[in-house]
Formats: structure tokens, sequence, C-alpha cells
């Protein structure tokens, strides 16, 4: 495997000489910006595989960074900021972030974070050996040979993270999967109980805004209560 590119985008330099310190000492290679006003073309010029960005920053911040990458690329997306409530958390990953570290971070937590987020990534872009073809439940329809999902013909911009788990659901229609079973499938380890059900939760919500007409009453990605979630046709 190649030595992976990361991009390492914020404000403050000290930030960014810290993070590259210990990420060269990993054997990553790494591209230091202070804005993203040149995002688009790093990322393509530099073959990046992992962009980690801060939130708070002049003129393009970091919510609307990672709206840019997530119309073109699926590359994992790290935040590293000083906004650090729950709810912030939260937004991030709605938004279609990987993962999210508070500042002040412990910069090996970071690394490991960046090691864990490269596996997945890996794994995630490996075919799907165990189905192929077609599946339609009514006006949607999941193509696992394009890895494409559409709603009324129109295509679904879906994370990499929100389409294996509808994969997951639909590859197996009217299986009840668990919360800690879906995040073990589709994350590749294991979590706290309270951890795979608030993940899984967040990405369950989303994923329901975009594939479900009527998000409150969905017909396809079905709760079952006290248990965990189905997917029906």
């Amino acid at each position: 495997m190649e030595t992976p590119n990361i991009l390492v985008i914020d404000d403050e330099k000290e930030i960014c000489d810290l993070i590259e310190i210990y990420l060269v000492q990993e054997g990553y290679h790494v591209v230091k910006r202070y804005d993203a006003l040149t995002l688009m073309t790093d990322i393509e010029a530099h073959h990046i595989d992992l962009v980690i960005l801060d939130i708070m920053m002049p003129e393009i911040d970091g919510m609307q960074a990672l709206e840019m990458i997530r119309s073109k690329y699926n590359i994992p997306v790290i935040f590293v900021s000083a906004k650090s409530t729950d709810n912030d958390k939260i937004d991030g990953l709605l938004k279609g972030a990987d993962d999210y570290v508070a500042k002040p971070f412990n910069a090996m937590e970071l690394v490991a974070r960046v090691k864990s987020q490269l596996r997945r990534y890996q794994v995630f872009n490996k075919p799907i050996k165990d189905m192929s073809g077609i599946i339609e439940a009514n006006d949607l329809v999941i193509d696992v040979n394009k890895k494409q999902v559409t709603l009324d013909g129109k295509v679904v911009s879906l994370t990499r993270i929100e389409y294996r788990i509808l994969v997951l659901l639909a590859s197996d229609v009217g299986t009840t999967y668990s919360t800690s079973e879906i995040f073990e499938k589709v994350w590749h380890e294991k979590g706290t109980e309270q951890e795979s059900r608030n993940t899984v939760m967040v990405h369950i919500r989303k994923l329901r805004e975009k594939i479900e007409k009527r998000p409150r009453t969905p017909r396809h990605i079905v709760t079952v209560w006290g248990i965990g979630y189905k997917f029906e046709l």
C-alpha cells in the first residue's frame, strides 16, 4: 500500500505543525494549509487520502469546507475543533464528517483515529462480495454494482457510512439488526452499548431524511422498538 497523504487545515500554525510532527513520525505524508481556499485543488493535486479540518476558520469555515469535499470526494474527514459540545459533535457527524476531536487534544489519540479512519476507508471501498444486483423498494432503488441509490429516479447523495448501513439492512430484508450489530458490521469494531446506539441513531436519522419521503413515518428503515432496525420493501 502506498503511503497515505493527509491534508491538515487549521488557521493556527502551531496546531498544524504539531499534527504534522506526529503524523510524519508514523510515516504519513502531510500537506499543511492555514485556510481552505485551495482545498479542492490540494485534494486532487496531492492525491489526499484523509483530511483533518478545523471548523472555525476565516473565509471558508470547516462546515463549508466539508460540504465542498462531500460534493466530490468520499475520503475520511476528521474535525479538530475547539467547539466541543455534544451538539457540535453531532452536527459535524450529520454534515458528513467521519470523526470529531475536541481541542485541546492528545496528539497520539488523533493519530490513532487517523489510522482507524484509514482502515475503515480501505474496508468500505472494497467490493461488496455478499451482494450484487439491484434492490427495488417502490420508489427507492439500490444499485449495488454501481454503488448508487436513487429515489424517484433521482440520485441520492449518501455518505460512505450511510450507504453501508443501507446496504447492510437492505441485503437482509425483514431481519432486525441491533444497534450494536450495525455498529460492529459497518464500523468493523466493537463499541460500548451507548456509543453504538448514539452513533447508529445519528446516521439512521440522516439516512432516513435522504431516502424516506416522510422520515418521521419511514417505510423502508423501520424501528423495532427495544431491539434495533430492519429494512422493509
